[in-house]
């Protein structure tokens, strides 16, 4: 039997950032090598962070990550890396490198190359067509591909099961979504049994821009069975002595397998043997997992005790934990990778600034974030005291700056212009822009970052304010639906086992507070409805004939359809946020602004 130490490193890396991608690879690979690993393997791309988009249009970048390359390699004395790169040769490809001995003995490039939802790896790469290689290392035939070329039944792990790998390597840059990490880890273990490999998985962990990467690195047996498995969202070198049995390889041995397979005929298998002994360390046969995490104090810890539990919350997700974990991961990635001192928001006492104030604090800890309320005239005597009391039991400061009196002069001020008339949405709308005017003003006083609070069925319905509760930053909840809003914060409660976002916040109607006496259901179905058509128009593209075969009734899918249309070009406005579902408005849903494609144009009755 033989046996090879494999490290999975777990990255939080940062697009761009090739001089420290690259110091934390070694790092990382050192601490392999002192852990006894004879191969460490790291995310796809691993070098310039994922996804690099335009970046790879710039020859210096390309020029300076194969720099890098050539780095690490100088490290790989007594342990070998597999690191993701972009490799040039008469085009650019996604590729993986095999190093051992200050020496790249193999590349690979990858051949599937996805271009769909927020993929556009077409748009730069070529995909992989030379000859696949094994990898003799000691004895051990060791294969590499990337990413989506695990998700293909007859893609290159099916081949490499077929020439005779004992293992093979799957570096990866797999967002999160939600439920997603179920689906991917049932594919993953059918590939291993069907190809008769072990298989090991290493995903990136970390907020890009609106992507989360969840981690969840695993090692499976050639049976299919999970072997070792790293926690997701936080940063870990995982190592698991993976055990080969010598096996009877059916597909070999029988000469009609062989002439039956021409992909068999172009393949190589180069020798690579062990110049120098690893440090000899137990590690027992369970695996190890080491955290390379550095937390800011006062953070929340995101460890399998958060990610997991769902605590018995009902609403639109099957696991709230994962959820929130996400939020607050891309959250604090989008703070520290772009060097925003702290955050601020507005605090209304209402539930989805509740609950991003919450994520915030979970994220960067209390003393970087603050809240402001900005009462007005509409706004009601509990609402100060609900925001009081949630910055009370998150521990930050609030300030209170009313907006009677530059309310008051904008409304003179247009009044000259317009008429004494100025009611309805432009005197609401001049509230909420009020808001986001003084939030931004700090912001530019004190170098914060301006948390918006809009959710998904807002953006979706354009029930927001341009210039107004859209003007920040970032929008931690832009992909979250308001029932799903609700649930987030009963499940960050039971969590806490206490009162964190007071009751009265959550059992309240939902209101704008911009006119006496105002409901967000006096212009919006309910929320439990509202969700429902939302998720049917935009994430599984239903026509409204569709819709109302469903149960809809026929005016408000009509209705809901047509308002998610028009909303386009606010959408286009809006600030990045966390992306959790697979159709997050942006680059999962590219829309026109100017569409001449109506809902009333579908066919509704028979």
């Amino acid at each position: 039997m033989r046996k090879l130490i494999i490290g999975s490193s777990q990255l939080d890396l940062t697009v761009g950032a090739i001089s420290a991608n690259t110091e934390k690879i070694i790092t990382t690979l050192n601490a392999a090598r002192e852990s006894g690993c004879d191969l460490c393997v790291f995310p796809e791309l691993a070098i310039v962070g994922y996804p690099p988009e335009d970046l790879l249009l710039k020859p210096g970048f390309v020029r300076d990550n194969l720099i890098a390359l050539e780095e690490i390699a100088a490290n790989t004395k007594g342990c070998a890396a597999v690191v993701g790169f972009v490799d040039k040769g008469d085009d650019l490809y996604n590729a993986a490198a095999f190093i051992y001995e200050s020496q790249v003995r193999s590349i690979y490039h990858k051949r599937l190359l996805p271009n769909y939802s927020v993929f556009d790896e077409a748009r730069y790469f070529r995909p992989g067509t030379s000859e696949l290689e094994l990898i003799n290392f000691s004895g051990v035939r060791v294969a590499m591909s990337i990413c989506e070329d695990a998700w293909s039944p007859t893609g290159p792990i099916r081949e490499y099961g077929e020439l005779g790998a004992d293992v093979v390597l799957n570096l990866n840059a797999s967002p999160f979504s939600v439920n997603k990490h179920q689906t991917r880890s049932k594919m993953l273990s059918v590939r291993a049994q069907d190809a008769s490999v072990s298989l090991v998985y290493v995903n990136m962990v970390g907020g890009q821009d609106e992507l989360v990467f969840d981690g969840g690195s695993i090692f499976f047996d050639a049976s299919g069975e999970v072997l070792f498995e790293q926690e997701r969202f936080v940063e870990s070198l995982g190592i698991y002595p993976l055990l080969l049995k010598d096996r009877f390889r059916k597909r070999l041995l029988d000469p009609r397998g062989v002439q039956a397979n021409p992909k068999m005929k172009h393949s190589r298998e180069i020798i690579v043997d062990r110049l120098s002994e690893t440090k000899a360390v137990v590690v027992n046969s369970v695996g190890l997992t080491i955290s390379l995490a550095n937390p800011m104090p006062g953070v929340m810890s995101l460890d399998e005790s958060v990610v997991e539990r769902d605590m018995g919350i009902e609403g639109p997700f099957l696991n709230p934990g994962e959820v929130y974990a996400a939020l607050v991961l891309g959250t604090r990635d989008y703070m520290v990778k772009n060097h925003f001192p702290s955050a601020i928001l507005g605090m209304s006492g209402g539930i989805d600034s509740s609950l991003v104030a919450t994520i915030a604090v979970d994220a960067l800890g209390g003393g970087r974030v603050a809240g402001f309320a900005m009462p007005s005239r509409y706004s009601s005597d509990h609402s100060l005291t609900d925001a009081d009391l949630l910055a009370r039991n998150l521990g930050i400061e609030l300030s209170v700056i009313p907006i009677e009196g530059p309310f008051v002069a904008y409304m003179s001020a247009l009044t000259g212009a317009l008429g004494p008339e100025l009611k309805g949405l432009t005197e609401e709308n001049l509230q909420s822009r009020l808001r986001g005017v003084l939030l931004m003003a700090i912001s530019n006083h004190s170098g914060a970052i301006v948390l918006t609070t809009g959710n998904k069925s807002e953006s979706a319905t354009g029930y927001s304010t341009l210039y107004g509760d859209t003007a920040g930053g970032f929008a931690v909840i832009k992909d979250i639906p308001k029932m799903g809003v609700y649930q987030l914060a009963r499940w960050r409660n039971a969590l806490a086992g206490v009162e964190l976002i007071p009751t009265s916040v959550l059992e309240k109607p939902p209101s704008a507070e911009l006119r006496p006496d105002q409901k967000d259901q006096d212009s919006l179905p309910p929320y439990e409805v509202l969700d429902r058509l939302i998720e049917q128009y935009v994430d599984f593209d239903m026509t409204a004939a569709e819709m109302i075969s469903l149960g809809a009734d026929p005016e408000l899918a009509l209705r809901v359809a047509r308002l998610i249309d028009l909303s386009e070009y606010k959408r286009r406005q809006n600030p990045p946020g966390v992306r959790v579902s697979e159709k997050a408005f942006g680059k999962d849903r590219r829309m026109p602004i100017t569409n001449g494609f109506r809902t009333e144009s579908y066919e509704v009755s028979d």
